[in-house]
């Protein structure tokens, strides 16, 4: 595998980067007597070489791309009213295409009557895997599994939670009422219930979105666990019209993160299970996802040494996924290794990562690339305002 190509495009934007003078935070416009909005900017570059090019094509691809380019708006009314606004062009350049949309990736309201009750309305994540909840700029690994991402809805929905905590946030519980899948294949257009409950043992994780790593300045261990539900989801006849079937999925997960005199050491593991009464296996609508039958699991792990090494904090990782997915032949069933390292310029507002990933199929197809065992080296750099 060429390793030329990615080290000299990161190493021209590492040097870009140590000419820019990262802030925590972006600036702030005050109005009203209470009222203020903050503006952020978020990107992250990627060089990435492949083993194959797509699914017709096994040759080695190399490409670097946006994948994550994004505008941020937030802040309060007043002491109650808040809101939240993210305008994305994510995966610009990628394969080609430079001429990315930029739409609205979130768009809700809060409501904050104390910390026991809370509210957030519009689009927003959706609150079922702890993954899909960590801050996709302040992971521990380069970026997330596919299975933490929701067969309806992604890593968002439309609706509305009411959440909290308790014991002085020992205890956080959800409540999220959104619209999950819809559209003239759905039997019957139900409203989709998610719930979450975790409980952290020592230090609190007491906001909505978690952390992948907090870089040794919390001493977390969490247990979580979440039900997502959707009644009459998909037909599992589709041609006849019959066959209701209800989408249900549960998640287990668990988060540890210790600061030692040796360094910081982090532990995360969840497993998932999506079930839509196997109708992706009978004859379902073309575009019901291949995940609505799928159970997975992921250990993660991370050590962060407890001095600086050159300009800069380092961090490495490993990670190992699995899936199983309900279907014939088991063409989808895999397992992803992979291992890297965070280089913390000015923590994760200016950042640099690397991370070497492979994935082995259990039951390889011959006539697609993309679902054969493949490799890829990809390097990352994050720059937030």
């Amino acid at each position: 595998m060429n390793v030329f190509k990615p080290l000299a495009t990161l190493g021209a934007a590492s040097v870009l980067g140590f000419a820019v003078q990262s802030a925590q935070a972006g600036p702030t416009i005050e109005f009203g007597d209470e009222g203020f909005v903050q503006i952020n900017y978020a990107l992250q570059l990627w060089s990435q070489q492949r083993s194959y090019t797509n699914g017709n094509h096994d040759g080695s691809s190399f490409d670097t791309f946006l994948r994550r380019n994004r505008i941020t708006l937030f802040g309060q009314k007043n002491d109650l009213v808040g809101f939240y606004a993210q305008l994305e062009a994510g995966g610009d350049s990628r394969g080609g295409n430079d001429e990315r949309s930029v739409y609205y990736r979130d768009a809700y309201l809060t409501l904050d009557y104390s910390d026991e009750t809370r509210f957030i309305i519009g689009r927003f994540k959706n609150t079922f895997s702890r993954e899909n909840l960590e801050a996709c700029l302040e992971p521990l690994t380069l970026d997330r599994g596919d299975a933490s991402y929701t067969p309806f809805g992604g890593t968002r929905d439309t609706g509305a939670v009411i959440w909290g905590n308790l014991a002085d946030a020992q205890l956080q519980y959800r409540l999220m009422i959104a619209d999950g899948r819809e559209g003239e294949e759905v039997p019957e257009k139900q409203a989709r219930i998610t719930t979450r409950l975790h409980w952290s043992v020592l230090d609190p994780e007491y906001d909505y979105g978690y952390r992948g790593t907090y870089l040794g300045t919390r001493k977390v261990f969490t247990l979580g666990a979440s039900y997502d539900y959707q009644g009459s989801a998909a037909y599992a006849d589709y041609t006849n019209l019959s066959g209701q079937e209800d989408y249900k999925a549960w998640t287990v997960d668990a988060f540890f993160e210790y600061p030692f005199a040796s360094g910081t050491y982090t532990l995360s593991a969840a497993y998932l299970n999506y079930n839509l009464g196997n109708a992706i296996n009978n004859n379902p609508d073309p575009k019901l996802p291949v995940n609505t039958e799928l159970e997975s699991f992921y250990v993660k792990a991370g050590y962060l040494f407890p001095n600086q090494v050159g300009a800069g904090r380092l961090q490495i990782f490993a990670r190992h996924d699995g899936s199983e997915y309900n279907l014939a032949g088991g063409v989808l069933d895999r397992r992803i290794n992979a291992v890297g390292a965070n280089y913390y310029l000015d923590g994760q507002s200016l950042k640099l990562t690397a991370e070497y990933q492979h994935t082995d199929y259990a039951n390889p197809d011959a006539s697609n690339p993309a679902l054969q065992d493949n490799h890829q080296l990809t390097l990352g750099l994050q720059f937030i305002l």
